[in-house]
């Protein structure tokens, strides 16, 4: 059932509790109190019979059929069109969900158009029938009630934000490689948070300034006011944690240049090493291809070799291998191969 709860209300007490749209109709009606309507995910058809009875613009039907707005307060005529955006944090998944809220006040009603399971309207409905004097003040109270209850929700979600972002600075310093990601996440629901909450305080300064225009009791005036000290608190800790998060990936980015850095010098370390050790090899291939170059000649056993019957011949050959050998020898040690 979208319709989830239906009240008409006089002097601020619930006076009866019709049960369809069309006998709230009547019962307001009759009454002349202010009706109350809670509606969750209506379809068309009940959309347009609460306009057409309370004369609601056709773009106000169409913002609330197709959902998915902005935050954002308009009036068309003596009806008042707000959209909030409440959110709540989800622990086990570590993320914020928002959803979506549709407020409409007429001079004698207020029907609330809920599109996602936040915020509370129930507590909300409890809290203003346990202040009759309040409620009396009419739709605007009830506006103020819900203000305030999508605001308070909007604590912990700060406080889960926080959390996680004390965790991030943990995971940034610890090397996980992981944290680049959830930054990037994090920063992304922090962004759809500031757009959330941002334009409640140009919402709240209109209701403000056309307070004396449709007569705004003076105590729901200081009421709205405290509200909008609270959205101001959310609001700065919102920017205070992108700036934070923004920071957090200029930080990670400078850690892993840094990491990249020392993997660099350690693997040209590691080649310098390397190079080092084939001139070695090189160089005592050299050396020792000197006396075998010598040896491999005098080894061919040829008919005709003069030195082989020479009687300084073994000796030359000799001499000739360790002088080859020591040239090549003091030459690799005056280039610092050896």
């Amino acid at each position: 059932m979208s319709l989830v709860d239906n009240a008409v209300y006089v002097g601020g007490r619930r006076h009866s509790e019709p049960a369809g749209l069309e006998q709230t109709y009547a019962a307001l009606r009759q009454s002349g109190g202010m009706a109350w309507i809670g509606l969750y995910r209506p379809d068309h058809a009940e959309i347009a019979s609460v306009a057409r009875e309370f004369d609601i613009h056709a773009l106000a039907v169409e913002d609330t059929v197709k959902a998915h707005q902005r935050p954002k307060l308009e009036r068309y005529g003596d009806v008042l069109f707000t959209v909030l955006r409440p959110a709540r944090y989800l622990d086990d998944e570590e993320r914020v969900e928002f959803g979506e809220l549709h407020v409409f006040l007429g001079p004698s009603v207020v029907v609330t158009v809920r599109h996602a399971e936040s915020p509370d309207l129930a507590r909300v409905r409890q809290r203003m029938e346990a202040a009759p004097d309040l409620l009396r003040l009419g739709p605007e109270a009830v506006l103020y009630a819900i203000l305030d209850e999508v605001v308070d929700e909007y604590g912990p979600v700060v406080a889960g934000l926080e959390n996680d972002i004390d965790e991030i600075e943990d995971q940034l310093f610890a090397g996980d490689p992981a944290v680049s990601r959830r930054i990037y996440e994090l920063l992304r629901e922090v962004m759809a948070f500031q757009r959330a909450t941002h334009p409640l305080l140009g919402m709240l300064a209109g209701l403000e300034a056309g307070a004396d225009t449709y007569g705004v009791d003076d105590e729901l005036r200081r009421h709205l006011r405290d509200v909008q000290d609270h959205v101001v608190r959310v609001v700065e800790r919102a920017d205070g944690f992108r700036g934070l998060l923004q920071n957090a990936l200029t930080v990670n980015a400078t850690i892993v240049a840094e990491r990249q850095n020392e993997e660099v010098r350690a693997m040209t370390a590691a080649s310098l090493v390397q190079n080092e050790e084939v001139k070695k090899i090189s160089a005592w291939a050299a050396i020792l291809f000197a006396p075998t170059l010598v040896g491999t000649v005098y080894g061919m056993n040829f008919d005709h070799m003069p030195e082989l019957a020479w009687r300084w011949g073994y000796p030359a050959a000799v001499g000739l291998m360790v002088l080859g050998s020591v040239v090549l020898f003091a030459f690799f040690r005056s280039r610092k191969w050896l």
